[in-house]
This record gives structure tokens, C-alpha cells and sequence, in this order.
């Protein structure tokens, strides 16, 4: 047994979860945040069999793109940020970042 963990931008989650649940994985879906954008995302947990771990990667991959976002960097600590001007950058988003982990014991009471 393996556990998937996917982080995946909100903007993606929906698909997701609806493509993972119409293929009947099993699905813990929590709301967490990004370190570097501070912007939201969701973590997906995934209990399944070995053999279906391919499927679930498939899925998420399948349901998870990524896109171009502009940015406003934050203002620089410290110092003088009167003459610090916020342009956008450009930044890609999106996609997933997974994990996937042996399970040494399920137990479900």
C-alpha cells in the first residue's frame, strides 16, 4: 500500500478530486498554503494499492496544469522602499508537486 500526497493549486482541486473520485480512489483533500506565492492550494492524501499508484500519478497529471500568473513581487525588508517600484513578474503556477510513500499499516475503525 502507498500514500499519494499531492499538492495542487485550488484552481486545479475540483477537476481533481472529481477525476479521483469518478475512478474510485479515495480521497482526503485539505486546504493549505504556499510558502513561496502565500497563495492557496490544496493538498490532496491518497490511500491506494501498489498497482494502482500509476493511475492515480496519471490523474493528477492529467488534471493539474500549469500557466503562466503575474506576480507583484513584495517590497524589500528593510532599508529605503520609497524608490522600490512593484513591477509583475511572470512566474509559472499550477502543475503538482507528489509524494508518494510506503504504508507500513492501515488500520480504518
Amino acid at each position: 500500500m502507498k500514500l499519494v500526497i499531492a499538492v495542487v493549486q485550488d484552481q486545479d482541486s475540483t477537476r481533481l478530486l472529481n477525476a479521483l473520485t469518478d475512478h474510485n480512489f479515495r480521497v482526503t483533500k485539505l486546504a493549505t498554503t504556499g510558502g513561496f506565492l502565500k497563495s492557496g492550494n490544496t493538498t490532496f492524501m491518497i490511500g491506494t494499492e501498489d498497482i494502482r499508484v500509476d493511475k492515480a500519478l496519471d490523474i493528477i497529471k492529467d488534471s493539474c496544469q500549469s500557466r503562466e500568473q503575474l506576480v507583484a513581487p513584495v517590497s524589500p525588508m528593510g532599508g529605503n522602499a520609497d524608490s522600490y517600484v512593484p513591477y509583475p513578474v511572470e512566474v509559472e503556477v499550477g502543475g503538482a508537486t507528489v509524494f508518494v510513500l510506503p504504508v507500513e499499516h492501515f488500520h480504518q475503525f
